[in-house]
């Protein structure tokens, strides 16, 4: 049986309380943010490695598979532990709402872990770019099925006005974290695995955007010349705030409805702006 609403309420408010702490040692928190910014990019680096092909025939499974693979993003933020950006939104805005964590502190782990998780992406995204595994084979003419499918996804990111954009970050910030949720609730780890699948499995299979997932892929793009840095820039832009708005609102909704449940603690305050970080099996990385 899956906990109860309260007493996921209850952890969520002790891994905001924890991150609050941890933050208190900027080096150490940045360290943990740069790691979650790599394991994204390894997960962007795979949907686009096992995609590409099918991609290229123009299959109508490219989105499907796409999604079933992205699931490795939050598998290694949540078990090998680290701290991303858009599942602390709203781990803190919940610590926020039961006044158990600072606006301030609350702040202070979404700046940083934004910071380390671009850092990561940047260095990922350099890394997979001088291990050639994106580019030709050598002989070859003409780029590659990854290069290609890079392009198409920039594209198409590109094409998108600032509103579709920030709505799009909106829809996909609110999956993730509906997936730490429901991962917080889960009995067991296979719960855990599961229900992190279903929901990186939505947003991708949807369209939607992370911000910082598209750090590595923008970057990755721009190293192989189908993208310029200002197209990053641009994108995020809008996803950063639509992805904190998409995570405040998952927090607003189950931070309320424990007060209802009556888990013991104070109702929720007037919830503001925090930045997130995804929990592990037991308690946030």
């Amino acid at each position: 049986m899956p906990r109860t609403v309260p007493e996921a309420a209850a952890e969520t408010t002790a891994q905001a309380v924890a991150k609050a702490a941890a933050v208190q040692s900027p080096a150490g928190y940045l360290k943990s943010s740069v790691l979650a910014g790599v394991y994204v990019g390894f997960a962007v680096v795979l949907l686009v490695s096992v995609s590409a092909p099918l991609s290229a025939t123009g299959s109508p499974a490219t989105r499907l598979v796409q999604g079933a693979v992205f699931g490795l993003a939050l598998t290694l933020v949540v078990f090998a532990g680290a701290e991303l950006f858009t599942g602390n939104v709203m781990v803190m805005a919940h610590g926020i709402s039961r006044r158990a964590t600072a606006r301030r502190s609350a702040g202070l782990v979404g700046a940083l872990s934004l910071l380390g998780n671009a850092v990561g992406s940047l260095a990922l995204a350099g890394a997979v770019h001088l291990s050639g595994v994106l580019g030709s084979p050598a002989g070859a003419t003409g780029p590659s099925p990854a290069v290609a499918l890079l392009d198409g996804i920039v594209t198409a990111k590109n094409a998108a006005t600032g509103p579709q954009l920030f709505w799009r970050a909106v829809l996909c910030n609110a999956l993730v974290c509906l997936a730490v949720w429901m991962a917080t609730r889960a009995a067991t780890d296979g719960a855990r695995l599961a229900v992190l699948w279903w929901g990186l499995l939505a947003f991708i299979g949807s369209g939607f955007e992370h911000s910082i997932a598209n750090m590595t892929t923008f970057s990755l793009a721009a190293l192989q010349g189908v993208a310029d840095w200002s197209d990053l820039a641009g994108n995020l832009l809008w996803t950063i705030p639509g992805n904190v708005v998409g995570g405040l609102l998952v927090a607003a909704a189950y931070a309320t409805r424990a007060a209802r449940s009556g888990d013991g603690l104070p109702a929720p305050a007037a919830a503001s702006a925090a930045e997130l970080v995804v929990p592990g099996p037991r308690r946030a990385g």
